[in-house]
């Protein structure tokens, strides 16, 4: 545990508890039980949370793109991952990927997703996957961390800032996911108009168009 962030409020996250290895471990040996609509789950695990920063400003859009190579990123116009500085000096991103979400896992009364199935937070996607990108702009400055099996295995690494602000998830799912049923922007379609605040635009780089669900 680093004290220096012991004292820092914690709302969604543990900030002290920034890799929660027998958290990840306890999801990948379950993926039945975290994951049972398989890819599609997954992705409205992270929608969620373009959903919930556009909830808090009435307003939001996210673009949701299936890669050729088995990936999606799921792009949104927020206001960029929490991240803070220590009393270190050392930047300290909110651990949204490898640490649970305090408000949904383990709880039986979690919100559901428009699949009907509870959610639990994107550490669930990050432990599934084989690999997962997670690029931040925030007002402040921008950088970009990668994770395998959930375990960041880079530090923040700093990017140009362009002067917006949003938030980028690339992931590519665990192989025994992706071989499950297709996950396409038709299938899709009738789960991301659920939130109210968000549009959500799919990109499907497989049929070489794009769609515009809402």
């Amino acid at each position: 545990m680093d004290r220096s962030t012991t004292p820092w409020r914690n709302t969604t996250h543990d900030w002290s508890n920034t890799v929660d290895v027998d958290h990840l471990a306890h999801i990948r040996n379950d993926p039945a039980t975290f994951a049972p609509g398989g890819v599609r789950h997954l992705i409205l695990e992270v929608i969620a949370y373009a959903a919930d920063e556009a909830e808090s400003t009435d307003a939001g859009h996210c673009t949701v793109t299936l890669h050729a190579d088995g990936s999606v990123s799921v792009a949104d116009e927020g206001r960029g991952t929490d991240t803070r500085i220590d009393a270190h000096g050392r930047t300290v991103k909110k651990p949204v990927m490898a640490s649970k979400d305090l408000r949904f896992f383990d709880h039986p009364d979690v919100q559901r997703l428009p699949d009907g199935l509870p959610r639990r937070g994107m550490s669930v996607v990050a432990a599934l996957s084989e690999w997962l990108v997670h690029t931040n702009r925030r007002a402040g400055g921008a950088w970009v961390q990668r994770y395998e099996h959930g375990v960041p295995v880079t530090d923040l690494t700093p990017i140009a800032d362009e002067g917006t602000t949003g938030t980028v998830v690339r992931f590519r799912p665990a192989e025994p996911l992706r071989a499950g049923a297709a996950w396409t922007s038709a299938e899709l379609a009738p789960f991301v108009t659920a939130w109210p605040h968000l549009s959500v635009e799919v990109v499907d780089e497989a049929e070489a168009d794009d769609h515009r669900i809402r």
